[in-house]
């Protein structure tokens, strides 16, 4: 499948064009500024851009208003549709989110359910109790997600209610013609529902990519040929940087291998989960490890590692963000892209990505593992590609078998003689063909 074979980019578009978080009814900047990016994601190589919310919500893009209506912050539809032609021109696939478990109190159901009460015929479309009453001192309770009231849960066994967002989604696929969706909070979205998801998308689009936010559980409860093709890789997620904070690189290891290893008992093994070092729930890469030396050696495990690399913009030239500092500091606007060392550092490996099938569908193997350096072995149809990182401030040399006396270098071609030993320069991440 496509989503297999390209890394992902991943843009805030409330946060990018710097839209108020009250939705006060006024254009902020149009995304299809986004357009601007295009030179900067093709030199990047970038193949999918997943957008957080884009549609019309009450503030921060998840208690949605209006499932078929861009927000009027950041543009219209006819702009949304523009720039998915022009990334689709440039060959950049698009993956929107999906906000599914529930609405804002701003969407027009729940509106006329405070209006009409008994009377609304919305009010099975939610969770209601007439006895009750909410923190809004509404005059009857609602349940909201996760008990936050600004979140209203729809009822998704409503038939009316299944209709009308698949009818959204089927809008969202004819009109603008997205190629996927990351459903929020997938873990309580109900089952049927994502069933009936999987096959419409499917009869309109065959290679459409569904993919779920997990941020725990387990993961195969939700990937399935009638459900997802992919979730959230949270466990990895946190092994990379708290593997590279402690210096302890078993522990990022132990859940690769836990998840992707060759042992009946391995959870994941020939499913694509998707990989991030950050995005924007989390504190940014840079900010969260204590040493900024092993910034692109947290970029370095995830594009080695199985599974599909996506990049939180910004992140790439180095941005910070601290997630104690509020959900806007993850988000913000930017002007104009930047392209930095370590920017190309990772085009080149992403280049390496793109084009490696090893990377792509290749086993995982733990080919040498110290607490400071580790050797990840992706095999694929006879190819195998060496993923070598040292986290230490010196030089290490790995003696293992590496069954052969000649590697490649893929970032420069070049060939490298060795001895049954790889040396590996501090703060380094490298990748070889052998």
């Amino acid at each position: 499948m496509w989503s297999n074979e390209c890394v992902f980019y991943q843009i805030y578009p409330l946060g990018l064009c710097g839209a108020p978080f009250e939705n006060d009814g006024k254009l902020a900047k149009s995304i299809l500024s986004v357009a601007d990016y295009i030179p900067h994601l093709t030199k990047l190589g970038i193949g999918a851009i997943y957008f957080s919310p884009i549609f019309e919500s009450d503030t921060h893009g998840y208690n949605t208003r209006d499932y078929r209506k861009i927000d009027v912050r950041i543009g219209t539809n006819e702009d949304f549709k523009k720039l998915v032609e022009k990334l689709h021109k440039a060959k950049i696939r698009v993956v929107i989110d999906g906000v599914f478990n529930h609405v804002g109190r701003g969407f027009f159901a729940f509106k006329d359910v405070l209006e009409h009460k008994w009377e609304s015929k919305y009010k099975d479309w939610f969770y209601i109790n007439f006895d009750g009453n909410s923190p809004y001192n509404d005059g009857l309770w609602y349940e909201g997600w996760e008990g936050n009231y600004d979140l209203v849960k729809l009822n998704l066994r409503n038939e009316e209610v299944v209709t009308y967002l698949l009818e959204s989604v089927k809008y969202w696929i004819e009109y603008f013609d997205i190629d996927g969706i990351r459903l929020d909070v997938a873990y309580m979205v109900d089952r049927d529902y994502m069933r009936r998801l999987r096959q419409m998308c499917n009869s309109l689009k065959n290679d459409f990519y569904l993919v779920g936010e997990m941020i725990h559980g387990d993961y195969n409860q939700l990937i399935s040929p009638d459900m997802l093709d992919s979730a959230t890789n949270y466990e990895c997620y946190k092994g990379i940087y708290s593997s590279l904070n402690s210096m302890n690189l078993f522990e990022i290891n132990h859940s690769l291998q836990r998840q992707f290893g060759s042992e009946p008992w391995c959870l994941y093994t020939g499913k694509w989960l998707l990989s991030f070092v950050d995005n924007h729930d989390v504190s940014r890469i840079a900010t969260i490890l204590g040493n900024k030396n092993h910034i692109p050696l947290a970029f370095a495990l995830m594009l080695g590692m199985p599974g599909i690399p996506c990049i939180y913009y910004g992140s790439e030239w180095g941005i910070e963000g601290n997630k104690q500092d509020g959900d806007p500091t993850l988000r913000p606007q930017l002007d104009k892209p930047q392209w930095t060392e370590l920017t190309d550092t990772l085009a080149a490996w992403n280049k390496i990505r793109n084009e490696q099938k090893a990377l792509m569908y290749g086993s995982f193997n733990s080919a040498f593992l110290t607490n400071r350096q580790c050797v990840m072995e992706r095999c694929f149809e006879g190819e195998r590609v060496l993923v070598a990182i040292n986290a230490d401030e010196n030089s290490f040399t790995a003696c293992f078998d590496i069954g052969t006396d000649k590697l490649t270098n893929l970032v420069n071609g070049e060939t490298l003689m060795i001895n049954g030993a790889l040396e590996m320069p501090p703060y380094s991440a490298s990748f070889y063909k052998v």
